[in-house]
């Protein structure tokens, strides 16, 4: 439970950053982490429309530079996008200069207030200064969708179990975790509409 729902006492400590909506509403805010690739993203699209569902895509710079056609039809399909780095560097791991670089090169191609730092990964004090310009939007649930130790039914119960009024639920577009999330994606939708959630972007 420590790593797809983060403990309250975490959330405190980086309480700059959003965790998760309104918790008196029963809406699903989903975000399709890494992409956009060749892989996934206009199956993800796809499906998202037979569903009517809105996402918000937190996309690495690198991918959109090569893949402009794919970012513009996220953008098309009318979803919203964030940042999440251009060489999807680790804020802990990573000189903060050099981190805070990173960021700045992925937003000559994606034009978000938005950013969610690359495995979550990210001190207090570059949230800190993060936040004077993002909305710093970390999650409620991690699937763990890019588990290769996880089956498609595990992601699909951890997405299940842990889900709740205003959870910020992450899936990821990668060839990483394409398997998993093809599988546990459609059924998550489909168990969170049967049980009345509706959708919602996160909000600049």
């Amino acid at each position: 439970m420590f790593i797809e729902q983060i403990p309250n006492i975490l959330r405190l400590l980086y309480r700059r950053a959003l965790w998760r909506g309104d918790k008196n509403e029963k809406v699903i805010y989903l975000t399709i982490d890494d992409g956009p690739t060749t892989l996934n993203t206009e199956w993800i699209l796809d499906l998202l429309d037979r569903h009517g569902v809105k996402a918000t895509f937190f996309c690495i710079g690198r991918n959109v530079e090569a893949h402009p056609e794919l970012y513009n039809m996220i953008l098309e399909h009318g979803h919203k996008t964030g940042l999440h780095g251009y060489d999807h560097k680790r804020g802990l791991y990573s000189d903060t200069d050099a981190f805070y670089a990173d960021i700045e090169h992925a937003s000559q191609f994606i034009k978000s207030n938005l950013f969610r730092p690359p495995h979550g990964n990210i001190s207090p004090r570059q949230l800190r200064e993060l936040s004077k310009r993002y909305t710093v939007v970390l999650w409620d649930v991690i699937t763990r969708d890019y588990n290769r130790d996880l089956s498609g039914d595990d992601v699909l119960d951890i997405a299940i179990k842990y889900s709740r009024n205003g959870s910020i639920v992450v899936f990821h577009d990668s060839e990483k975790a394409m398997n998993n999330m093809r599988y546990a994606l459609p059924k998550a939708i489909k168990h969170w509409i049967k049980e009345g959630y509706s959708f919602k972007l996160i909000k600049s």
